[in-house]
């Protein structure tokens, strides 16, 4: 097998409708809707049936995407497939591979469906080519100055160079939309509180323009560039997506940026996305919309109609608040046709979202005089609209409020040109302060260091705390219309921007299909002790889901994590003390929600994951400079631990995603991250630790636990996307040389050969030293050796996993007589390491070891005192009325969830009641 890209895939075969052709290559406001759980006793679905993920078919269908997985050996590498819709009539469908197994069948592949068709409430995707499918394509041309997009709708140009991302997009003709570019604004100085600001206007500047997908179905056009200001610095580097969809008259812009200056100096005030809009209509026929809460529009003309002392006429009035072009003047009342004039004409909007719980629409006739306040409410959509009778756009920014603060900005409306800025930062908010929080507190050395950590769990180090290298990603949604879409579409619009439509597989179906290390099973509430663990495992969910609007865990760089741990005495989370605060996927809380989602399918669980991975993959990680590929431990800043280790990086975090939705930010990310074992010499996880093992001659010495666990999701990840052998080499040398220590994962780590020739090699450093790390197996080890013993046959490897599965939470005598002494080991997670005691059972066939996993499962709450309720504390005791669970910490609920999951699908039956 060799490396195989999408783009190279796209571009060496003809790709038909719904087939992968001639491949030559490797074989929450409220919250959604939720679905049915899955039971055992529920049947197997039809073959190749589909589900929409929010329980029913959207009201608009703006084109999808989906990956399907297949089991090991079902199908080749060129395997056709076709779509049909509820009606079993054909649908067009375009289709790519996303990863292979080792015999080079077809693991994940990626399928899209076109705008406009009714795919109904069950499309199905199935093997085999069908019947031909009518309707429109999107088609790419490529010329050398720029690249047009036509989905049949509309037909849009991108410039390879310059200034803008997009120079036109056209409908029936007409120019609809242009000059679309990004800008930003930074302050040199946090306020003016002391000395003025002086504030810079950054442009976007574009380095590259690639053709990823050209068709039939889905066309996908990457931009990257940097930001300019007008006195040539660059900086804040960007990456931007274009989705086009057959038949679409909308477009799809994901907008990610990197933060790379110096956080002493650049305070970022703003950044958005800024277009034109030809406006050609009479003042009175122009319409401006705001999408409000719970399905509510606010919506005026540009020049309002009605209200006024002398009355228009009803037929007047009526077209102007439907959006359609009012009648001819001559069919008006006298006075209003001959005094129309005198009306003010309303040119510049803005909505803006400034925290979680309120927004404001203000308006003004033009600059240069004052603003009106014009609306409040509390949570906006983030979607608006400028346009009339002759053609307009649609706009719209998820997790709009969710995001604060955030701002639509409408400007020019009285002119030939209307300005639309969707502000992803506002710049009416405070700037960016992206400064470490605190000085330092004295701490100059690593024992100093040490003992910070020993009060406030933090793990600070003196400029490591830096924000330089983290990034966020955003998802834009523009709509090219003919003319003002009536208020009831716009609603429409408004939610399929929150909540784009999103097909999966039923449950049964990814079990089926053995991917994710076979750790899971269907829910099953059959028995007393099943249904106390199924009541659990729902109740922790509920109760994230619900602390993330009672907590408010809102905000541009926040959204999307949750908190540590909690304090009772304040009935409050720690989000002040150190190591306690924002938790960075410590102890793997995201696979604990990808596994919740398997099984059950529930849409809330997605989206609570889907926030998730578009945090932790973006603010966590770092993604240029001298942490680039590492992530940051658990801190009051997301990027402030000094511990930047490779555990919170990891693929295995983010491949669910991936593989679930074929979301190419997501995939490019685990991509970055391939290198983050090349980093582990330079930025030592345990360079502050007494008596660590030295590295040796080799270039960096790595633990087996979090270090290694970490890379194998990484090298895994590339090689079953790619196909390349080398990956599965570098695997093989590290399982190797982990079963060849005298006493395989309890020898705790080793010489290790990051890049070169021997790459992924591991050679003994420690003798015949034993050690063990309650941390090692709790952030993605356990998940990733369950996949690695079933893709690559390796006996001696396997048996050095089991070795260490059971004998972790085994006894002090047992460890003792394997080992000669015990391992060293802290209980503290043994709950959690349960799994690992049911995964040695269940490999062995030894009933006495699972029920021994069951007892050490059970024996933090053995009768149940844990009780699934909150309680309420109000009045002084707290600013608002909280439901709290101060006995519920994120570390025990994520490997709790875990274990619950695992054990039930390793060795449920062996739980009694």
């Amino acid at each position: 097998m060799t490396d195989f890209s999408r783009r190279d895939f796209f571009k060496t075969a003809a790709l038909p409708v719904g087939g992968l052709g001639g491949l030559a290559g490797p074989a929450s406001a409220a919250a959604p809707a939720t679905s049915p759980p899955a039971t055992p006793a529920e049947p197997v679905p039809a073959p190749g049936a589909l589900r929409w993920l929010d329980g029913a078919a959207p009201g608009l269908m703006l084109g999808a995407t989906l990956g399907l997985p297949w089991p090991r050996g079902e199908l080749k590498k060129d395997q056709d497939f076709h779509a049909l819709d509820a009606q079993g009539r054909p649908l067009p469908l375009q289709t790519w591979p996303l990863a292979w197994w080792p015999d080079g069948s077809l693991k994940w592949t990626a399928h899209a469906l076109p705008a406009g068709v009714d795919a109904g409430a069950a499309p199905r995707i199935l093997p085999g080519r069908g019947e031909a499918a009518t309707g429109l394509r999107v088609t790419v041309r490529e010329a050398s100055e720029y690249v047009e997009v036509d989905t049949g709708v509309i037909r849009a140009r991108l410039p390879r160079r310059g200034t803008q991302l997009v120079s036109g997009i056209e409908r029936d003709g007409r120019e609809i939309l242009r000059a679309a570019t990004l800008v930003a604004q930074a302050d040199d100085k946090p306020d003016a509180g002391q000395c003025p600001v002086t504030q810079t206007r950054f442009d976007s500047r574009i380095d590259t323009l690639v053709v990823e997908q050209a068709g039939p179905v889905r066309a996908v056009v990457k931009v990257d560039g940097r930001h300019r200001s007008a006195a040539g610095r660059e900086w804040l580097p960007f990456s931007v997506r274009f989705y086009f969809y057959a038949g679409a008259e909308s477009l799809r812009v994901m907008h990610s940026f990197v933060f790379d200056g110096d956080e002493q100096k650049d305070f970022l005030r703003g950044i958005g996305l800024r277009f034109e809009v030809p406006l050609r209509d009479a003042l009175h026929d122009r319409h401006v919309r705001f999408a409000g809460e719970a399905g509510g529009l606010w919506a005026e003309g540009v020049r309002n109609l009605t209200g006024l002392r002398r009355d228009p006429g009803a037929a007047v009035r009526e077209a102007q608040l439907a959006g359609r072009a009012t009648p001819p003047l001559a069919q008006w009342s006298k006075p209003v046709r001959d005094l129309h004039h005198r009306i003010p004409a309303w040119g510049d909007y803005t909505l803006s979202q400034l925290g979680a719980d309120g927004f404001e629409i203000r308006k003004r006739t033009q600059a240069g005089h004052g603003w009106i306040p014009a609306a409040f409410g509390r949570r906006a959509p983030g979607s608006g609209y400028i346009g009339g009778a002759s053609g307009g756009v649609a706009f719209g920014l998820r997790d709009f409020w969710q995001r604060h603060p955030t701002q639509l900005d409408i400007r020019g409306a009285i002119g030939e040109t209307a300005e639309v800025t969707v502000w992803m930062h506002s710049p009416q908010a405070p700037a960016m302060d992206l400064r470490f929080y605190h000085d330092g507190l004295g701490m100059e050395t690593h024992e100093q260091e040490l003992e910070g950590l020993e009060m406030t769990y933090e793990d600070y180090e003196k400029g490591w705390g830096t924000p330089v290298g983290i990034a966020r990603s955003s998802e834009i949604t523009l709509w090219a219309l003919p003319a003002t879409p009536s208020r009831e579409r716009l609603v429409q619009m408004a939610a399929a921007v929150q909540s784009p439509p999103q097909l999966a597989a039923h449950p049964a179906r990814y079990l089926q299909a053995g991917v994710f290390g076979r750790l899971w099973s269907l829910p099953d509430r059959s028995t007393p002790a099943r249904r106390r663990i199924e009541d659990k495992l729902d109740f922790l969910f509920d109760f994230y889901r619900n602390e993330v609007e009672q907590r408010h865990w809102y905000g541009f760089w926040d959204y999307g994590d949750i908190r540590h741990t909690y304090d009772a005495d304040r009935h409050e989370w720690r989000y002040d003390v150190g190591g306690f605060a924002w938790d960075n996927s410590e102890l793997s809380p995201d696979l604990w929600l990808w596994y919740a989602w398997l099984r059950s399918g529930r849409a809330d669980i997605f989206r609570f994951a889907e926030a998730m991975v578009r945090h932790t993959s973006e603010v966590d990680i770092y993604h240029l400079g001298r942490f680039q590929g590492l992530g940051s431990r658990h801190n009051v800043q997301h990027w402030g631990c000094s511990a930047k280790q490779a555990r919170i990086s990891t693929s295995a975090y983010r491949r669910f995603y991936y593989y679930l939705t074929a979301d190419e930010r997501t995939g490019d990310i685990m991509r970055e991250v391939l290198s983050a074992d090349a980093k582990m010499d330079e930025v030592d996880p345990v360079r502050k630790i007494a008596g660590r093992v030295d590295k040796g001659p080799w270039p960096a010495r790595i633990g087996f636990g979090t270090d290694w666990g970490s890379i194998v999701a990484n090298v895994l990840t590339e090689w079953e996307r790619t196909g390349d052998p080398r990956w599965r080499d570098k695997l093989v040398r590290g399982m190797k040389g982990i079963a060849a220590m005298p006493h395989g994962f309890f020898t705790g780590s080793g010489g290790y050969e990051p890049t070169g020739p021997n790459e992924g090699a591991f050679h003994n450093v420690s003798g015949d030293r034993i050690s063990a790390s309650h941390l090692s197996a709790v952030f993605g080890l356990v998940e990733m050796m369950a996949e690695l013993v079933e893709l690559i046959d390796l006996p001696e490897f396997k048996q050095a996993w089991l070795q260490y599965c059971e004998l972790y939470n085994a006894p002090r005598e047992e460890q003792v007589r394997v080992l000669g002494k015990p391992h060293g080991g802290s209980p503290v997670l043994s709950v959690g390491h349960s799994r690992l005691s049911a995964y040695a059972a269940k490999h062995k066939q030894d009933p006495a070891l699972a029920r021994r996993a069951w007892r050490e499962f059970w024996a933090d709450d053995p009768r149940g005192a844990k009780t699934l309720k909150t309680s309420r504390i109000t009045g002084p005791l707290a600013l608002n009325p909280v439901d709290e669970a101060p006995w519920i910490s994120t570390n025990d609920t994520a490997q709790w969830g875990l274990a619950a999951i695992q054990n039930l699908a390793l060795i449920g039956d062996q739980l009694t009641d």
